[in-house]
């Protein structure tokens, strides 16, 4: 006979923190919200970190290369979506590892003979108003000079004329030298006020550009989420069905994080995935598993498939109907804390830590504090990123305000068939809706709220680190009633109850 789990199964709504002591050294500026996403032992640093603990699902209305870089510039990773050909998952995995690199490559380049109307042109279609010049067009090409928007006036001058007349020549181009440091790069941009450092060979062919603004980019976000090689760091989701060919094109690209995308990661597919990615690439990659919702789940993907993290919910996402339409599934808050217990358990009999990560049942700022504070290393969040502007999803008017639409991975917009072990065409039921989702601003504006909120309850809690938070945190169930207590009550709302004069 089946068993039966008589524990409620509880959600992170019914929880309230029991303040600790602050001491007075627990300020804000003190507090770090660094985490690990690798796995690692109390010997080794993780092999990769994130900045702030916050990733965005591996969702088509969720996480395009817009996003990942918004995101890794805060200091947390997107999950560019898997669900789509395998070419245009990589370009945009290429664009955000190209984005900012500290040297990087040129892609809007000129001839000598093009004229100006194809420097407007090109400039247009990339969006970059400085444009080398090299013999061929290439970006590798022989360095001949540069031409930016600065060096002519677009409806006075002759734009049939050949950029030659109107470019920088090399002889009056400052520039530095492959092997140069970034550091030195950037004195030589200072010394000479220019906006733009070309990088050439030993054969004068252009390798790379420096640029000003990258250098105050990066004093503007100090954590930023970057390689070793000074890219921003991001993810991507990967299935179980065309693994062989994706993951392979994944790291050409520069993807620094895989994980893979399933409402149920409890298989011998995703074992077999991983094992196979695994043997093939190494710890060249931190790879992903999940999800699942109970301890077992989490033992055979790390012990069974050498997964880095594990992803804990089934069931919880906004747009996500498995558990009314399967009958599967966990509330997030048990789900969480019974996976914790076990990544617990793990590594104190073998010393090896694995990061969890809670994904779903997270409506508010409140809900991603509860699920640290229960032990999830980091959160993923669909709902939250597509509200913002870098989603990637189109803008539309609703009733005078706007929105984005929103679409779960398992809905018949998505067209994912590949997450499904279904050889019919089609798709006899969903697993995800259709949905719009008000904008509520930049990846950077809702950030700050709610890092701002982390720290000052980690303050409370006694705590400066996500571990201490954990350690430190006391949890009490509330009743309905005590929910109540919690909002407003026998008063007029000024925001809300109150009408305002037009």
């Amino acid at each position: 006979m089946a068993k039966i789990i008589n524990e409620v199964s509880r959600t992170f709504s019914e929880y309230l923190l029991l303040p600790r002591l602050t001491k007075t050294f627990h300020t804000p500026t003190n507090v770090s919200l660094k985490t690990p996403i690798a796995k690692n032992s109390s010997e080794k640093e993780p092999r990769l970190s994130l900045n702030i603990p916050f990733v965005s699902a591996s969702m088509q209305s969720v996480s395009g290369s817009e996003m990942a870089i918004s995101l890794a510039r805060r200091g947390g990773c997107a999950f560019i979506f898997c669900s789509q050909p395998i070419e245009q998952q990589a370009a945009m995995v290429s664009r955000v590892k190209t984005h900012k690199a500290g040297f990087v490559p040129s892609d809007s380049n000129l001839r000598p003979d093009n004229t100006l109307n194809d420097a407007i042109a090109l400039r247009k279609k990339t969006g970059h108003s400085t444009m080398p010049v090299t013999h061929d067009g290439s970006k590798n090409g022989q360095f001949l000079g540069i031409l930016t928007d600065k060096d002519f006036w677009e409806y006075e001058d002759d734009l049939e004329a050949p950029v030659l007349e109107f470019m920088t020549k090399k002889e009056n181009v400052v520039y530095g030298s492959v092997g140069i440091s970034l550091h030195e790069a950037n004195k030589l941009l200072r010394k000479n006020k220019k906006e733009c450092l070309p990088i050439l060979d030993k054969n004068d062919c252009l390798h790379s550009l420096v640029f000003k603004k990258d250098y105050f980019d990066h004093m503007n976000n100090p954590d930023e989420l970057l390689d070793r090689k000074k890219r921003l760091v991001t993810g991507a989701g990967v299935n179980t069905h065309d693994y062989e060919d994706r993951v392979p094109a994944l790291i050409n690209a520069g993807v620094d994080v895989l994980c893979f995308d399933s409402s149920d990661g409890y298989s011998e597919f995703q074992k077999n995935a991983a094992i196979w990615t695994r043997k093939k690439f190494g710890d060249q990659i931190v790879v992903g598993g999940g999800n699942v919702v109970d301890g077992d789940g989490f033992r055979y993907l790390v012990e069974e498939a050498d997964i880095d993290f594990v992803k804990v919910g089934i069931g919880g996402g906004s747009i996500c109907i498995t558990r009314e339409q399967k009958g599967i599934g966990r509330g997030q808050a048990s789900a969480l804390t019974a996976v914790v217990a076990e990544r617990n358990k793990y590594f104190s009999e073998t010393g090896i830590y694995i990061p969890v990560c809670s994904d779903g049942g997270l409506a508010n700022d409140t809900q991603i504090i509860i699920a640290l504070a229960m032990g999830a290393d980091f959160v993923m969040m669909g709902r939250y990123f597509a509200m913002t502007t870098e989603s990637p999803t189109p803008r539309v008017s609703i009733g005078g305000r706007m929105y984005k639409p929103y679409w779960g991975e398992g809905s018949n917009r998505a067209r994912n068939w590949q997450r499904y072990n279904n050889e019919e065409a089609g798709m006899k039921f969903e697993e995800g809706i259709d949905a719009y989702v008000p904008i509520v601003g930049s990846v950077r504006e809702v950030l700050s709220v709610t890092t701002t909120k982390l720290k000052s309850t980690m303050c409370n809690m006694g705590s400066l680190t996500l571990k201490e938070f954990s350690d430190n945190a006391v949890l009490t169930r509330i009743s309905e009633q005590s929910f109540v207590e919690g909002g407003t009550s026998n008063v007029l709302s000024v925001d809300k109850d109150i009408p305002r004069e037009v």
